[in-house]
């Protein structure tokens, strides 16, 4: 009996809690906010209870708080051993219901909060070695504001009516909120990628993605390029419509007339927004960038496609291929650097493009128009091994190209200024400063600050951060970490207002996961 009491003891002492810095998806069952480790030396049955302290929230905005048994595994990706959680994180990214299904988990304590702080309690035969549990929170997005944050704390835990001591690891303050815009399985489509976000000239939010229908796969694949709109920051967001769809054109099957990686562009003059996408036609199926010739033709060559919207996105222009305007016909394939393009403080529209030669380096750089899209002009490329690059106005006239390195050792972003709109390209201050796993990022101007996101890492897509600068990418000495377990890693901002960053990104809660950021929040 006496060794029976030490062994109990000796259990409790090693309790784990542990809170993982990722965003809390409102509107949602299900969300791992704390993980809650108990080891036990044998198979017992234990009676016990997990207090949660709450504050930042209103009580009126959580539906429900649960106390959720998974057994022998951490339904945090990161620290998991579970082989079905690995492999569907590997085919679609993020946001699987492995850690919730009803087949793995058992809701031991389902509580509307009456106070801040909550009990929840169980009753359950435990197993030899750890077992896990989570703790999580249901939340009403139409009775929060969505850049609020707030803490939520496992305050006591008792077994077997003794209070057991535990480690915390992680902040339980300073949680955040997110809104999973798209999810594997929506609609019916296996993936969605690429995101691009955008602010209209009436204030209200665009996104735009792909829409991979059948696979998680890059083009040569059934792809069309969908879209979304958002009249009150990104709360809410209207159905998934479709801006860019090549069909069956030149009677080939929409597995081989795929369009992807759209940047999205609104002109600030106009109110027009644009979605330029990279087309492939056949290609005989192959990865469009790599099957891609020289030439025009697009039977030979990945094109870059054009679509316009003067109605705030209700309808949409035929798709249009502007290659022949733009491309060198020496090259395998130009297209759109992923995420978003600028209109300039003169009016003149900006966007990021690559360009892969025939031996299949890319390089980097901008077409611009100067007729609100009736035309295009390719500049001069800035540096080569890069591609997947934003741009950016950092002072009147001078625009930054912040890419992706390619085939580099060097986990670093190339950053590159022109005063010229590209004729020539110097290094900026911050070229190979900011670190990267090799992946899309985004940059965006918020009145005298710049800011840069991606996940920020040299080895995985994870810790998705956003750094803020004040003295225009000079230094960087703020730093938000918004998802610690990362997912894909593209991502694209705007201003949801002069206080307020959009960002949408490729998380690990969700396959798209939008948030919205207070600037004070990114540079306490």
């Amino acid at each position: 009996m006496f060794m029976s009491i030490i062994s109990t003891l000796l259990a409790v002492a090693t309790v784990t809690v542990y809170n993982p810095r990722v965003p809390v998806i409102v509107d949602r069952d299900y969300n791992v906010v704390s993980e809650i480790v108990i080891p036990s030396e044998n198979a017992r049955h234990v009676s016990g209870e997990v207090e949660v302290f709450l504050d930042g929230i209103p009580l009126k905005a959580i539906k429900d708080v649960r106390l959720v048994y998974i057994g022998t595994i951490s339904p945090i990706m990161s620290r998991t051993k579970s082989n079905v959680m690995k492999s569907h994180y590997n085919y679609w990214g993020a946001g699987q219901e492995d850690w919730y299904a009803s087949r793995s988990t058992f809701i031991d304590s389902k509580v509307k909060p009456k106070s801040n702080t909550v009990k929840l309690a169980f009753d359950r035969q435990l197993v030899k070695g750890d077992n896990h549990f989570y703790v999580s929170l249901n939340i009403n997005s139409a009775k929060v504001d969505l850049s609020d944050t707030f803490t939520c704390k496992v305050s006591r835990i008792l077994l077997d009516g003794r209070e057991a001591s535990f480690t915390e690891q992680g902040p339980s303050q300073e949680r955040r909120y997110g809104i999973a815009l798209r999810n594997h399985g929506d609609d019916g489509v296996d993936s969605y990628r690429i995101p691009g976000l955008a602010r209209m000239k009436n204030g209200k939010l665009i996104a735009v993605y792909d829409i991979r229908w059948n696979t998680y796969y890059d083009l040569q694949a059934d792809i069309d390029i969908g879209f979304q709109t958002s009249s009150d920051g990104g709360r809410t967001w209207s159905k998934m419509g479709v801006a860019m769809d090549f069909g069956e054109y030149g009677g080939l099957p929409k597995d081989q007339n795929g369009c992807g990686d759209p940047c999205v562009l609104v002109d600030d003059t106009t109110g027009d927004i644009f979605v330029f996408a990279i087309w492939a036609h056949g290609l005989e199926g192959k990865a469009s960038i790599f099957s891609s010739k020289d030439g025009f033709d697009p039977i030979d060559v990945a094109q870059l496609a054009m679509v316009k919207s003067t109605d705030g996105g209700k309808t949409w222009s035929t798709p249009v291929s502007i290659t022949p305007s733009v491309k060198n016909p020496a090259s395998s394939t130009l297209f759109q650097g992923p995420g978003c393009g600028i209109t300039m403080s003169d009016g003149t529209l900006v966007v990021p493009i690559q360009e892969w030669d025939k031996d299949k380096i890319p390089s980097a750089g901008i077409i611009y128009s100067k007729d609100h899209g009736e035309t295009w002009t390719v500049s001069n490329m800035a540096v080569d091994h890069v591609c997947e690059d934003q741009v950016v106005e950092v002072s009147p006239g001078v625009l930054m190209l912040n890419m992706r390195n390619f085939g580099s050792d060097n986990r670093t972003r190339k950053v590159y200024v022109s005063s010229d709109l590209g004729k020539t390209w110097t290094p900026h201050a911050s070229n190979d400063v900011l670190i990267e796993p090799v992946c899309q990022a985004s940059v965006l101007k918020a009145g005298n600050t710049l800011l840069f996101a991606n996940p920020a890492s040299t080895k995985t897509r994870n810790m998705f951060t956003i750094k803020a600068s004040d003295d225009l990418g000079k230094s960087w000495p703020h730093a938000l970490l918004l998802d610690e377990e990362g997912g894909w890693g593209y991502s694209c901002m705007a201003m949801i207002d002069d206080e307020t960053v959009g960002i949408l990104y490729e998380g690990s809660q969700s396959q798209l996961v939008f948030q919205a950021i207070k600037l004070t929040d990114i540079k306490r």
